[in-house]
């Protein structure tokens, strides 16, 4: 007998391109990942690895999606002062 913990659909991820087992949650793009994907229980998943984009049920453990780092890096880029820029 399996363990609940291993069922059909609620095993732990693993990309299927490079077998990282990082993921992490996609925005969704389209109609159909709005609101058709959901009635089947699915989200988009990209690997950590590769950034294959694919299709997990919502039950497949995986990361949220890391918004603040890319919201904070290009900010302090920006706040650089002006005088220590190389300017060609």
């Amino acid at each position: 007998m399996t363990d609940s913990s291993d069922s059909w659909f609620a095993r732990p991820y693993h990309c299927r391109d490079c077998a990282s087992e990082v993921g992490f949650r996609s925005r969704r793009r389209t109609f159909a990942e709005r609101y058709i994907l959901p009635l089947f229980l699915m989200q988009p998943v990209r690997c950590g690895e590769c950034f294959r984009r694919d299709y997990r049920f919502i039950f497949t453990p995986v990361h949220q999606r890391s918004t603040e780092i890319a919201r904070i890096t290009p900010m302090k880029a920006a706040a650089a002062p002006a005088s220590k820029q190389n300017v060609a």
